[in-house]
């Protein structure tokens, strides 16, 4: 279905030739931010031709310099950039000391006009997931604005697919949430999901989206037809959890160390896996992949020192068969590294 909708789209335009405001705007462009704002339930939405660039050109726009950003110290690069190179003020913030968070935001509040607290719904290094709720009841209290970005939660999270906003209920609290159609949907590109007005001052004022060459309406037309797939065959999401389970558990069994915390469900398809030592995890995800499992390395100073992991990314596709394979595997080359 998807791969026809791309086919079909391709048979007529390979791309888009311009940028939206321009000429590279097409009826498939139309369509496809329709079809989110429909999936995400809010007024509109607007794309862009990349999830790195929806998130620099969204904190760009909306954080003014009279604003602060509080960031999330774990959050993707692409939310880091744009809040670093927006015109507020900018601080970090670490997610397991939400109670500092709350004290440094009563303490600045009444110096900047807005403020703004960013960040990841499941990150990328671990597959946790943020605690909205908590963010919310700040936010809340103290007159802030929630930002969050849902690029490893569309398709995977919630009831109907939604994410994490929508697993821990707080849709209606978040000002707004960006996502990427290059995950779950497994295309190209970014999107913010939001209010009419949020999204025409996007149009106009999101340097990265109306500067850019559009999509290629093919990419469009096969998001699209993911974004149905995930509204009608919500036996995906299902078959997905219970493979994440499925292979937390076998690596918890074979003693392996997790990174995890509480507000993670065991179905988060993101699994860290802790080796501690830089080159020895790099070892030992150049010999899974000899034998063609891909679990790949991450290291500082993308993740803090000492915690150097293996990323076993889990879809829905994959069979237990599979994935007890691949956790024997790495059983026996971590042995045969010991000795």
């Amino acid at each position: 279905m998807v791969l026809r909708a791309f086919a079909d789209a391709a048979a007529g335009r390979a791309g888009a030739g311009a940028s939206p405001l321009i000429s590279g705007r097409s009826p498939f462009h139309v369509q496809l931010e329709e079809t989110i704002a429909r999936f995400e339930s809010t007024e509109s939405a607007i794309l862009f031709p990349s999830g790195f660039a929806a998130n620099m050109g969204t904190l760009t726009a909306i954080v003014g310099p009279k604003d602060a950003v509080f960031c999330d110290r774990e959050n993707h690069a692409s939310l880091i950039d744009g809040c670093r190179a927006s015109a507020g003020k900018f601080f970090v913030y670490d997610r397991t000391d939400l109670k500092r968070l709350a004290e440094a935001v009563e303490r600045r509040r009444d110096q900047f006009d807005g403020v703004f607290l960013v960040t990841d719904t499941v990150f990328s290094m671990d597959g946790t997931l943020a605690s909205l709720p908590q963010l919310c009841d700040i936010a809340e209290k103290h007159s802030a604005t929630v930002v969050v970005d849902e690029a490893h939660a569309t398709g995977v999270f919630g009831a109907l697919g939604r994410g994490v906003c929508e697993l821990q209920q707080v849709e209606d609290r978040v000002g707004f949430r960006i996502g990427t159609l290059s995950k779950a949907i497994g295309g190209l590109g970014g999107f913010v999901a939001g209010s009419d007005v949020l999204c025409e001052w996007l149009w106009n004022t999101a340097r990265s989206q109306f500067f850019s060459t559009a999509l290629p309406p093919a990419v469009c037309a096969a998001a699209t037809a993911a974004i149905q797939v995930i509204r009608e065959e919500p036996e995906r999401r299902q078959v997905l959890a219970e493979r994440s389970i499925y292979a937390r558990q076998l690596l918890t069994d074979f003693g392996f160390e997790l990174i995890f915390n509480s507000l993670s469900p065991a179905s988060s398809p993101i699994i860290a896996v802790l080796i501690g030592e830089d080159d020895r995890a790099v070892r030992v995800s150049e010999r899974m992949l000899q034998e063609n499992f891909f679990l790949p390395a991450v290291r500082p100073p993308t993740v803090a020192a000492g915690t150097a992991r293996l990323r076993m990314s889990i879809c829905c596709d994959h069979s237990e068969e599979q994935i007890r394979a691949a956790v024997c595997q790495l059983r026996d080359v971590l042995q045969s590294e010991r000795r």
